[in-house]
């Protein structure tokens, strides 16, 4: 009877400690997720684009240029606490009217941030990032041309397939209404985006929708059609169609519809947010 006792207690440890190294594996793995990246990384993508736009004339004036540059950097390679991770994070979108005779910068938009992001796993192993940020978005101006807000966030963005990723992403806006007003409407509560391989290692999709405070007045959509020439190499050739409202900070009020096609450069693996 002991002994049978004993082989019983035997089995349900083994059970109990295998399932706990399961566990941990499962957990480095999402941590090691984001510790093989640099700890200097692409944020969002890099692109530089140029184009035109399809709901207006195109002349000298309304064709442009688009380019962003975007990075993070961990400040840490061990999780603090509650095992999420440290980000200093940094995007910065241009647009410059190349074809006009002077060949000004009509719009610099700058958005400093930082974040804890913690990476974990849902059921079915799917790969998943929950990250609290604190940002600032503005474009440099002062008086009448001065544009600017900022936002306490929250967002999920899961692999949720070999081919699929998904993210929605919400956030508190604080904005000076003095100097901007009705920005809110206009910037919205959250975005949702996607992300498809069409063929891996060649074609990808992304969409990204942000919704506005209005029914169906306000808010964007931007997709993307993504062909990577060289599977060695982190670059793509992007067609890129925007539409919608706060494209740039300086005309949030304004509707826009640009097609640009360019050059980008993604991150290396799925994205923070």
């Amino acid at each position: 009877m002991r002994s049978r006792y004993l082989i019983l207690f035997i089995v349900f440890f083994s059970i109990k400690v295998n399932s706990q190294i399961i566990e941990e594996k499962k957990n480095f793995r999402a941590a090691d997720s984001l510790l093989k990246e640099n700890s200097f990384s692409v944020h969002r993508d890099n692109y530089f684009l140029t184009g035109v736009p399809i709901n207006t004339d195109i002349t000298r004036n309304t064709a442009d240029v688009k380019y962003q540059v975007s990075f993070k950097l961990r400040l840490t390679s061990k999780p603090l606490f509650g095992s999420f991770f440290p980000y200093l994070l940094y995007t910065q979108k241009a647009f410059w009217d190349i074809y006009a005779s002077s060949k000004p910068f009509s719009e610099i938009n700058f958005n400093p941030g930082a974040a804890i992001v913690r990476p974990f796993y849902l059921k079915g192993g799917r790969l998943t990032y929950a990250a609290i940020s604190f940002e600032h978005e503005s474009n440099g101006r002062d008086s009448i041309y001065s544009r600017t807000w900022n936002m306490l966030a929250f967002s999920l963005k899961s692999q949720v397939s070999p081919r699929w990723t998904v993210g929605i992403r919400g956030w508190v806006p604080l904005v000076d209404k003095d100097d901007n007003p009705g920005l809110t409407q206009y910037v919205g509560y959250g975005e949702a985006s996607a992300s498809y391989l069409i063929q891996p290692g060649r074609w990808s999709a992304d969409v990204l929708f942000r919704k506005g405070s209005g029914l169906i007045n306000y808010g964007s959509l931007q997709t993307q059609l993504n062909w990577r020439p060289y599977r060695n190499e982190n670059y793509y050739v992007t067609l890129q169609w925007f539409v919608g409202y706060t494209e740039s900070l300086i005309d949030y009020k304004e509707h826009k519809s640009m097609i640009r096609l360019g050059f980008t450069i993604k991150p290396e693996n799925m994205g923070i947010f």
